[in-house]
């Protein structure tokens, strides 16, 4: 008598395609069912309230409406008003200083923040915890400080 020449793994890559076909289709009958091309056209009105939100009941009409004069619109940005300009010499403490790199840190005594150092920018030899004047300068990875001097 002859053997069959199906084996264990081929029927079981059978089943698996036969399930996953009912599946399809089962999802299919689930999708038909429902679905929303039946619905009428006041079901998929959308309104927009008093606030500017979306909402699906209609406004009502026995609601005063508000009164919006023209002149009261603003459309576009408001000019933005001139600020004096900043003191470009500014005071700050070295927070960190490598000699044998080059660079280092200072940390601007008004804004707090850390400006970059680089030994190009130095005026004065720098240490550690010395106070400095210097100017800001932006760099192509940020603020960096240029005409770096010891603080008299």
């Amino acid at each position: 008598m002859g053997r069959s020449q199906a084996t264990f793994g081929k029927k079981e890559n059978e089943k698996k395609r036969l399930q996953k076909r009912k599946d399809k289709e089962q999802k299919k009958e689930e999708r038909k069912a429902n679905s929303d091309k039946g619905k009428s056209v006041d079901e998929m009105l959308a309104y927009v309230d008093e606030n500017g939100n979306i909402t699906s009941t209609p406004p009502d009409p026995t609601k005063k409406k508000k009164v919006i004069n023209q002149e009261d619109i603003q459309i576009g940005v408001p000019k933005q008003e001139t600020l004096e300009p900043e003191d470009p010499i500014r005071n700050g403490t070295v927070a960190f200083f490598n000699e044998s790199k080059g660079y280092g840190f200072i940390k601007d005594h008004v804004t707090q923040e850390s400006v970059f150092a680089h030994v190009n920018g130095l005026v004065d030899k720098i240490k550690e915890n010395d106070k400095v004047t210097f100017e800001v300068e932006m760099g192509p990875k940020g603020p960096n400080a240029v005409n770096v001097r010891l603080a008299k």
